[in-house]
């Protein structure tokens, strides 16, 4: 009964939270990389004060 306790954890909390934290890092490379882009193309515009 334990192992089947343990193997529901596993399949609920552990790997979704797993996955959901190896995306992280991924995510904000590409997102970095959109806006070195972004403010690289469209260096004259004046959104680009309003960006964070």
């Amino acid at each position: 009964m334990i192992g089947a306790i343990v193997i529901v954890i596993v399949l609920v909390a552990v790997i979704p939270v797993g996955f959901l934290m190896s995306t992280a890092a991924p995510a904000a490379i590409i997102g970095g990389l959109l806006k070195h882009r972004a403010e690289a193309t469209h260096a004259d515009s004046e959104l680009l004060d309003t960006n964070y």
